[in-house]
């Protein structure tokens, strides 16, 4: 009997390899049956419209919204039924600009035990979750061993877009190297940041190309390069344009090869302009941008990924701090940034962009509803669910979850939230999740159901 065992082990190491034995192994085994969800009198935010539809029923099959119908829907055995009682069954949130791992550590901890840094990103992954939102894309940071575990349902939390190490340059946004480092040795040890996974140095084109190949190897959607700037790096003035126009094409040049694309911290006309003329497909920010360089967004296509940072993340810092300096000099930025992008129309995506600070990843859905500065409930909401997706589709093959994400309709992924109440007249009620979001839904799989 062993030796028969070990033969039939044996036999089965090609089929391992080539990734067949699962399939083998299962051959007179009957398929496990599929669950379905019977959402029962809903109201529905299609994520693309401005209303509510009709009283309406949901079947949801799998990870699939297979039937919406105003007549009822006759329930399957075993299926999960959830009474609507009129409330809105809406898509769940999308966050276009987060920083999985960088929530629950402080700016010492992100260098320093990986260990901890894992578990403390994946209890706030839980938590993002429970908060309604269904879907992330990292801007930055080493997403990829967290990923892995939400997408085997060892720990619940959000789908996950994942750039991998943001690319940067010597004394870039992203460079939280001291100058005692110095100088930096081509091809030498890397930095703790780097060694970790949050940041890349690159200093030439090559260089570049090597960073962006490392993240898409390990499976990056899209990479995230810092092209000016940014206020919470030491070293990294506003004004300064950071990689070379050669620089960007560059990593724009292999991100095309993989299919993907490009986005880009930036937030002044030079940094902006110089990374379209590379190819980049995506601005990250943009709070100092001039009417000119609007226009030029707006002509050539490109997308905004903008966010109405909540004035807190400015007072937290330290005053008299070179950061507190930085952010004084970027927040004015921000209204004339989103009037900007209403008046040409521009491709913007929504995110928030919280670093540092668990209490404030508590106000996430309240983040998404101070956007009714400059948009109506249901323009801020749209962009939040089905504008964040096509975002997220642009990187094409390099996918993580094709399908259909943000929205509610026949054939798209089962990512769903029950609202207690209409979000389309009062937005608030997506910065109390808690007490307004009755069931969340990702991926056919029900994670809270208090309907």
């Amino acid at each position: 009997m062993v030796a028969i065992s070990l033969r039939a082990f044996r036999a089965t190491l090609p089929l391992l390899a080539l990734g067949l034995a699962p399939a083998v192994c299962a051959q007179g085994t009957p398929p496990a049956p599929i669950s379905t969800t019977l959402f029962q009198n809903v109201r529905i935010f299609d994520g693309k419209g401005s209303s509510l539809s009709a009283p309406s029923n949901v079947l949801v099959r799998g990870n699939i919204i297979e039937q919406i119908s105003a007549t009822p829907i006759t329930a399957e055995p075993g299926s999960t039924v959830i009474a609507g009682n009129g409330r809105t069954l809406m898509p769940g949130l999308i966050d276009n600009h987060w920083h999985a791992m960088l929530i629950r550590t402080n700016p010492v901890q992100a260098m320093g035990d990986v260990g901890f840094n894992n578990i403390a990103a994946g209890v706030e992954a839980t938590d993002t979750l429970m908060r309604g939102f269904t879907t992330i894309r990292d801007l930055g940071g080493p997403t990829f061993g967290l990923k892995d575990a939400i997408d085997q349902g060892l720990i619940a939390g959000p789908r996950i877009y994942p750039s991998g190490a943001m690319i940067t340059v010597t004394s870039g946004h992203g460079d939280f190297r001291q100058l005692s480092d110095l100088p930096r040795t081509i091809g030498g040890m890397l930095t703790r940041m780097e060694q970790v996974g949050g940041s890349m140095i690159a200093d030439s084109p090559d260089e570049v190309r090597v960073r962006v190949r490392e993240q898409l190897m390990q499976g990056a959607s899209q990479i995230k390069l810092t092209a000016g700037g940014g206020v919470s790096s030491p070293f990294s003035p506003i004004d300064v344009s950071t990689f070379t126009e050669a620089e960007l094409h560059a990593a724009v040049e292999a991100a095309e090869n993989w299919g993907t694309y490009v986005a880009v911290h930036a937030f002044t006309p030079e940094a902006i302009q110089r990374s379209i003329a590379a190819g980049v497909k995506c601005i990250e920010h943009g709070f100092l941008m001039d009417e000119a360089t609007a226009k030029l967004i707006a002509d050539k296509g490109v997308w905004l990924s903008t966010q109405p940072l909540p004035e807190e993340m400015r007072t937290g810092l330290a005053a008299g701090s070179v950061q507190r300096a930085k952010a004084d000099e970027v927040w004015p930025g921000i209204n004339r940034t989103y009037q900007l992008a209403r008046k040409y129309k521009i491709k913007t995506a929504w995110g928030t962009d919280v670093l540092f600070s668990g209490a404030l990843a508590k106000r996430q859905g309240a983040i998404l509803a101070s956007l009714t500065r400059w948009y109506t409930p249901s323009e801020a909401l749209v962009m939040a669910t089905s504008t964040n997706a096509e975002l997220l589709a642009l990187s094409g093959k390099r996918n993580p979850y094709p399908g259909k994400l943000g929205v509610v309709e026949q054939g798209a992924l089962a990512d769903l939230l029950l609202v207690d109440g209409n979000p389309l007249e009062n937005i608030d009620l997506v910065a109390d999740p808690a007490k307004n979001f009755k069931v969340i839904m990702k991926d056919g799989k029900v994670y809270k159901n208090a309907s």
